[in-house]
């Protein structure tokens, strides 16, 4: 019997603040899995035509959420696959809903001071141009850990390697379905 097969019966969701690694991990959960991956930040950049940044930059935040709400409606009707969202995405109560019915949302939880020392190496990210990622992210925190708080499960990630916390959120999931995956 194929060991990951009760993992693949719903889309996983990966949650968390910006630098946590819900893409890098999903894309390399989704290869162990043997699913498709999904970045949401990246279907909403080729359903608008344009860059996050410029999204921001153009028509603002709340354009973007409401793009992306829609494009994560979209992409739940789907067949499962393993689903990184944006930052914030969980915090729309819409979102939250739909992911909730219809995947099992984890929440990428790491140190931030970690996430701080990540994302300061890229100048990618629109909420934080030219303002201190630490404090960025501590305000972020505050606001957005209740609704990250109601995820499914929650994976202490820390400053370990990819892999290892691909490792750590299959054991979750396994124990979720109630599936052993040894």
């Amino acid at each position: 019997m194929d060991r990951y097969e009760p993992l693949r019966r719903r889309t996983i969701a990966l949650v968390g603040l910006m630098g946590v690694g819900k893409s890098s991990v999903g894309r390399r959960l989704a290869s162990v899995l043997g699913l498709p991956f999904r970045d949401a930040d990246s279907e909403v950049e080729t359903a608008a035509g344009r860059s996050i940044s410029e999204i921001f930059a153009e028509l603002g935040e709340p354009a973007f959420r409401d793009g992306e709400r829609r494009v994560i409606a979209r992409l739940l009707e789907g067949p499962a696959h393993v689903l990184a969202t944006g930052g914030g995405a969980f915090m729309h109560p819409e979102t939250r809903e739909l992911i909730k019915g219809r995947a099992v949302s984890i929440w990428l939880k790491t140190d931030l001071e970690v996430l701080a020392r990540r994302i300061g190496r890229k100048d990618s990210r629109p909420l934080i141009a030219g303002k201190e990622p630490l404090e960025v992210l501590r305000a972020q925190a505050e606001a957005r850990y209740p609704a990250y708080a109601e995820a499914d499960l929650t994976v202490e990630t820390g400053d370990s390697a990819h892999h290892i916390t691909v490792g750590q959120v299959i054991e979750a999931l396994a124990a979720h379905v109630g599936e052993p995956t040894q």
